[in-house]
């Protein structure tokens, strides 16, 4: 697994699609002048880490350590670095470089980069290398791909909005969710908890659109205005043509034409999460409301800091469980059982 580079950095890796995860070593690269070193100290478990890991999605790398919701602190820097000193606190997303010269990195899109975005793990970089994630104890990253963490969120409760926070946060942004805005939120899981609270703090009227009624005072909690339960056939007919925006959380599929009867006219159905099966729907569910359905790739590096810095303002927070390095393949199966409020974070002191 090593790269013939020069900082050693225990991690967890995972040999193959569905195997355990093992405790190992591999050399990051030596600093480039612009780079920095970070020392993980809390990185987020993402439902697309467990797509990942067990190749659900095709195009797996192995051995592969996964991690993209990744916080820690500035352990040293390039020569060449102007935007972070050693001791920063920072934060590294889902993806650690693209090309910096199409049109979409031009505007501060980097994951749309028409070259293809390096992700933070299972990807190749530029130079043809695999990149491993933050189930590590370091990594090394191009100072434009690190965000400044601020100093009133805590780390562990940052690591998970690297990803579970930008993922919701750009669309309801996009999708201009604010006053007067009805939104509902589909599924108060990792993604959805955290929903909830963005597009509240964002001034919408917030509906939770969840399979039963067990979390309904956690939502109400988090910020929610309204609570259905999505088992009640019910719920279909009473929300019939209510919402502007719909913002679709879960990695089930979902019948998208009983959804898309809750938009109103010119309201969109978004997806951030990606199930591993395709979705069905007819045409006449978008014709007859000029409805759409769309979706959206987290944000970049641009919008991820503000994000950061909105959830800091407005007291946004992801509810965390904290895990030993050993309870990975534990904390996996019971992410797919749906057993986590609601987000695990690895202390990666525990590698």
């Amino acid at each position: 697994m090593c790269n013939h580079k020069s900082i050693p950095s225990r991690v967890l890796s995972t040999p193959s699609a569905k195997a355990k995860f093992e405790l190992t070593t591999i050399e990051r690269r030596d600093l480039r002048p612009n780079d920095v070193l970070i020392d993980i100290k809390f990185s987020g478990i993402c439902h697309s880490d467990i797509h990942s890991a067990y190749d659900e999605w095709g195009g797996g790398i192995f051995p592969m350590v996964p991690g993209h919701e990744i916080a820690g602190v500035v352990t040293a820097v390039g020569g060449d670095v102007t935007k972070f000193a050693v001791g920063d606190r920072v934060g590294v997303g889902c993806f650690v470089d693209s090309c910096g010269e199409c049109e979409y990195c031009l505007i501060g899109e980097e994951q749309f980069c028409t070259k293809g975005v390096v992700q933070t793990y299972n990807s190749l970089d530029y130079d043809g290398n695999p990149t491993y994630g933050g189930y590590s104890q370091k990594i090394v990253v191009k100072e434009d791909f690190v965000v400044r963490i601020p100093d009133n969120l805590d780390l562990d409760e940052a690591s998970p909005l690297l990803c579970a926070g930008i993922t919701t946060y750009s669309p309801l942004k996009h999708w201009k969710a604010g006053s007067g805005k009805k939104v509902a939120i589909v599924g108060m899981g990792g993604l959805g908890h955290v929903a909830i609270q963005f597009a509240h703090a964002m001034g919408a009227e917030v509906t939770v659109l969840s399979r039963s009624l067990s979390k309904k005072e956690a939502a109400l909690s988090f910020g929610a205005d309204h609570y259905f339960a999505t088992s009640d056939p019910a719920t279909f007919t009473e929300l019939a043509g209510r919402f502007d925006l719909i913002l679709n959380t879960v990695s089930a599929n979902l019948d998208v034409d009983a959804y898309l009867s809750m938009l109103r006219v010119d309201g969109t159905l978004v997806n951030v999460g990606a199930p591993a099966e395709q979705d069905q729907y007819s045409v006449f569910s978008l014709i007859m409301g000029r409805r759409s359905i769309a979706g959206s790739l987290v944000g970049g590096i641009r919008e991820t800091q503000e994000m950061l810095d909105f959830a800091a303002e407005h007291g946004v927070a992801p509810k965390i469980e904290i895990i030993r390095a050993d309870q990975v393949d534990e904390a996996y199966d019971r992410v797919l059982r749906s057993d986590v409020r609601y987000r695990f974070v690895i202390d990666i002191s525990t590698l």
